[in-house]
């Protein structure tokens, strides 16, 4: 598997656009609008938040995944979330499909909202179905078309996320490629923020939402960076087919390929998204080894990368030890404290912190050295079996508090 450029367009088939429309308050200059379409019809499967609340678009789309015969656009606008909009934020999701689709000349039902932003105000339709003309009439397939639709999506972000590979699928060459947005307000049950992924590869829908299903528990399933879990949560994934590759309509081996290409352009995004929480300074990983069931390295891995303490303790880079101890221990899951050991590691080193549930003999310079670089890993072993988890988090830092304490602003 080779990592290509192109993100969203790097498959065959597949354009994309982004501009500015003006619907980011007091952020001139700044795109916020994009597209996705493909060439023919595609496949769809897709994982959405868990928030009681959902946001007009989340619910426009889990009804266009489950009954529509195919897609083939995606429009995502930033900004504004559509959330909290009550009957007028559906019937803006059905004006801008409507618009899409004729600007596109393809089925209303073909087409997929999201939308990301504050939550409480409502789309301005009318500029955004402007919008959606200017963005049909540029759509393109080079690189800069993809960066420029990551770059629509982007609210807190402070970079661009998108990824793409090429691999060997019934002896035809196949690609993957993505592109997400996340910062803040991420701490999901299903999935995190906005992530949109298309490929060319020839696979069941049946096939397609499976892989989905399994494969966000182990990527953007296992990301915090605040304890907020979003009323926009989406991830969807389109396939048109193009590859050539025979259809995959079963679990055989090029099930397990695609399965794990997909794997790793979520993971990919999902370290991005991490890394670049809202004010964060370091990618934190935790990665649980050694446990007994796989459930419980979940549980535990996820208790202490949302521990605000631990985040806290990675942004002064002091070896606080028992609060990562603490978090294990209030996560519900069941371990024998007496059986663990801890790790820091990084670029600058590896050190062992704690041997069977105390504190090792180590130099407190060398961990602190450790835990300044800007990826840092916690590794937990619990010696009680052979299963592991990994989740991905960040520092909390004071510019957290002063990006979410001025956000609409």
């Amino acid at each position: 598997m080779n990592q290509i450029e192109g993100g969203v367009v790097a498959a065959e088939g597949f354009k994309a656009a982004g501009l500015e429309v003006g619907i980011k308050a007091n952020m001139s200059g700044k795109k916020d609008m994009a597209m996705i379409y493909s060439d023919v019809p595609c496949k769809v499967a897709g994982t959405f938040t868990t928030n009681i609340v959902k946001a007009a678009p989340v619910k426009y789309d889990m009804d266009i995944v489950e009954n529509s015969p195919y897609v083939q656009a995606v429009v995502v606008n930033s900004g504004v979330a559509n959330a909290c909009t009550g009957k007028e934020g559906m019937d803006s999701c059905k004006i801008l499909s409507k618009a899409a689709g004729k600007a596109l000349n393809i089925p209303d039902n073909a087409v997929l909202i999201g939308s990301t932003g504050v939550i409480g105000r409502k789309l301005p339709t009318e500029k955004m179905t402007a919008g959606i003309e200017g963005l049909a009439a540029i759509l393109g397939s080079t690189p800069a078309d993809g960066t420029k639709a990551a770059e629509a999506i982007m609210t807190t972000d402070t970079v661009s996320k998108q990824i793409a590979f090429e691999l060997m699928i019934g002896g035809k060459t196949v690609k993957i490629g993505g592109m997400c947005k996340g910062s803040g307000m991420i701490h999901p049950n299903m999935c995190t923020m906005l992530a949109y992924i298309t490929s060319d590869v020839n696979i069941s829908k049946e096939m397609l939402t499976e892989i989905v299903k399994e494969d966000v528990k182990d990527t953007f399933n296992m990301v915090s960076v605040d304890g907020d879990t979003s009323t926009n949560d989406t991830m969807l994934v389109m396939t048109n087919g193009l590859a050539g590759n025979p259809e995959i309509k079963e679990k055989n081996n090029d099930y397990m390929i695609f399965a794990k290409a997909l794997k790793e352009v979520n993971t990919y995004l999902a370290k991005k998204m991490a890394g670049d929480g809202e004010g964060a300074t370091a990618l934190l990983e935790v990665k649980v080894t050694g446990a007994d069931t796989k459930e419980n390295a979940v549980t535990i891995s996820k208790s202490v990368v949302s521990s605000s303490l631990v985040k806290a303790m990675i942004y002064g880079h002091d070896s606080n030890c028992g609060r990562i101890l603490c978090a294990m221990g209030y996560s519900g899951a069941e371990f024998d404290p007496d059986k663990v050991d801890l790790f820091y590691e990084s670029r600058a080193g590896k050190i062992k912190i704690v041997e069977k549930g105390v504190p090792a003999d180590y130099s407190e310079e060398e961990a602190t050295r450790i835990l300044s670089e800007d990826e840092v890993t916690v590794i937990a072993h619990m010696n009680m079996g052979s299963a592991e988890a990994t989740a991905w988090g960040c520092d909390l830092t004071y510019d957290y508090v002063k990006i979410n304490a001025d956000y609409r602003s």
